[in-house]
């Protein structure tokens, strides 16, 4: 009976990922949509400048984001010599991350005629609200598990500050995108409309994807530790805290992983085919 109740927990656990990848499976959608904006419109000379500083600005960025990575590795290789081999992924996804909300949450204004009196869509109109309020979620439950960790010692000196000022960080910046996106005026062109829609849409799911996944594995990680320590420290009886824990961090990990192969497809900047981006 022990066993099934253990069994029944982990596989309830396993869903809240198994939904938060679906639902990012559905945004998938509204970048269809966006997308499609774009192309049924010729936008004016300003939008499709927009469109070209834009996607330039988002390739600076991550080409720093991946410098960084690279920086990182070397950094690992020089205090920590052969054990650094299991830092390299790790250090090499920080910095591509960073390069992508860096890039978002420092996108230039675009230079368009702006609408008079200003106009905003709501965030609703960019991305789902749960997956924003997800996000901020897996932020807040990874910095609680990583304090309690801390708190009983369970957490090297060199480990806590990378695993809360991570995080941190990343939700900081996919704040201030958001909050960027949300408070910019829409433009007057009606042919640029589009255009400032796809690029909000763009932003908006780039810079929570990027947070999210930069929670996830973190938290992922710690709550698999936190289970594994407390299954080797239990007696006969059944505790299913550790399955709880391993399950979670199961969940967390997967998550993260299916929410980076849906931020790797919202990379391509937003592209219009009109004539007056020909050549």
């Amino acid at each position: 009976m022990g066993r099934l109740i253990a069994v029944v927990l982990f596989v309830a656990l396993l869903v809240p990922g198994v939904l938060l990848a679906r639902a990012w499976g559905l945004a998938a959608g509204r970048r269809v949509v966006a997308a499609a904006g774009v192309e049924f419109v010729e936008p004016t000379a300003e939008g499709a400048l927009t469109l070209r500083r834009q996607a330039a600005h988002g390739r600076r960025w991550r080409r720093l984001g991946l410098l960084l990575g690279l920086a990182g590795i070397v950094g690992s290789v020089v205090l920590f010599a052969e054990a650094s081999v299991f830092l390299w992924l790790p250090a090499l996804a920080i910095g591509l991350l960073a390069g992508v909300l860096l890039a978002e949450a420092t996108r230039p204004r675009p230079r368009w005629s702006l609408a008079s009196p200003p106009r905003r869509p709501r965030q609703g109109e960019q991305i789902s609200a749960w997956l924003v309020w997800a996000m901020r979620a897996v932020v807040a439950g990874e910095l609680l598990t990583a304090a309690l960790m801390a708190d009983a010692g369970d957490l090297g000196a060199h480990v806590g500050p990378v695993v809360v000022g991570m995080p941190l960080l990343a939700w900081l910046l996919a704040e201030t995108a958001l909050l960027r996106a949300l408070l910019r005026p829409m433009p007057a062109a009606g042919a640029d409309v589009p255009v400032d829609e796809a690029l909000r849409t763009w932003t908006a799911h780039l810079a929570t994807a990027a947070a999210s996944v930069a929670a996830l594995l973190p938290f992922g990680t710690l709550l698999l530790r936190a289970g594994l320590d407390r299954g080797d420290r239990v007696g006969d009886g059944l505790d299913v805290l550790p399955v709880a824990l391993v399950a979670g961090g199961f969940s967390a990990l997967a998550a993260g992983l299916a929410v980076a192969g849906f931020l790797v497809t919202w990379l391509r900047p937003v592209r219009s085919a009109a004539p007056a981006l020909a050549g």
